[in-house]
């Protein structure tokens, strides 16, 4: 059998159950409407829980978890560079050069303050490495990227994913009450987003039902927050090797991933006009669908039960950490005025 196609075959389980979710997800969303009005959980959102509660549940088929992987990482990606089409260079520049340095300034002082909770609380070295790696950037992305970095036991990043996993959850639905708490402009509420959440489809769902505006903040925020990942792998394994012969050199994808070049090619050939305009609506729905895919393969790969299975400890450094990094962007959104 051609490699090629038995690739696809081997996606197929796990395609159809991610869309099955999507399917349902975007037909509750209808149902809200027509109870409702309007949609009080959005299909973003929906599709995040129902893939919790069915991993939850009952185990899922091992045929199953190539698709969901595919959908969680590539189908993201895919969404993400498509989200390019729909901004402007203008947009991105008019955030101002304050909010980029802002940014690399939360993320080091975020990892400094996660990094030491760990260590008071008792954590090891590589596990508190990574859980201030995992807030601090991107989540699962960034434990995954930084453990092969530290050598980091197995162990170690399940647990740091599993719960990082299901906090970004439990962050994602919670998110949309501090715009009317604490008082954010939509423009704010994109940024604060952009800055506290761990993974960028989650931003996606956090913000999708406030605003366009939020939207298109709350991404290229968290891209910028994203891009820090390079200079940070950089520096640990710089710092991490003890001799040279254990030094290997890193892949251009690890500090440079493929989706935020083509977001950025995506942005460039918007802001040059060279996007037909016939093309931006029917290509921003397609990253909403793709992105509502991501978010259900997002919710079958967490399983709830496993936050029983981490341990007090491991959960107050996670938890401790985002709220530290939470207080350093709101106080940076107010002082700073980013």
């Amino acid at each position: 059998m051609p490699q090629p196609y038995s690739t696809i075959r081997s996606h197929l389980p796990g395609l159809a159950l991610c869309i099955a979710v999507t399917g349902a997800a975007t037909m509750l969303e209808r149902v809200e409407i027509l109870l409702f009005g309007c949609a009080w959980l959005e299909s973003l959102v929906l599709a995040i829980l129902l893939g919790v509660a069915i991993r939850s549940r009952r185990d899922l088929p091992p045929q199953c978890q190539p698709g969901i992987q595919f959908s969680a990482r590539f189908v993201l990606e895919a969404a993400v560079v498509l989200l390019g089409a729909s901004v402007s260079a203008q947009a991105l520049l008019g955030n101002g050069i304050r909010l980029i340095g802002a940014i690399g300034l939360i993320v080091l002082l975020a990892m400094t303050f996660s990094y030491a909770i760990g260590r008071s609380l008792g954590l090891p070295k590589k596990i508190a490495i990574l859980i201030a790696c995992g807030n601090s950037i991107c989540g699962n992305s960034a434990i995954a990227t930084v453990a092969p970095v530290i050598n980091a036991e197995s162990d170690d990043v399940a647990a740091a994913i599993a719960f990082t996993a299901v906090l970004g959850v439990v962050v994602v639905l919670l998110l949309p009450l501090s715009v009317t708490l604490l008082g954010f402009t939509p423009r704010e509420f994109g940024v604060f987003v952009g800055l506290t959440v761990y993974a960028v489809p989650q931003v996606l769902a956090a913000t999708a039902a406030t605003s366009a505006v939020s939207l298109h903040v709350g991404t290229l925020v968290k891209l910028l927050r994203v891009l820090m990942l390079g200079p940070v792998v950089l520096a640990l394994s710089l710092l991490g090797r003890a001799g040279q012969a254990d030094r290997r050199k890193l892949p251009l994808s690890q500090l440079l991933p493929w989706f935020i070049v083509g977001f950025l090619l995506m942005l460039a050939l918007r802001s040059a006009g060279l996007l037909p305009p016939v093309l931006l609506a029917p290509l921003h729905r397609l990253s909403n669908v793709l992105t509502v895919m991501s978010m259900a393969a997002l919710g079958l790969g967490v399983d709830a039960r496993s936050v029983l299975r981490a341990g007090a400890r491991l959960a107050s450094v996670v938890v401790l950490s985002l709220a530290g990094l939470a207080v350093l962007s709101y106080v940076s959104i107010r002082l700073l005025a980013i």
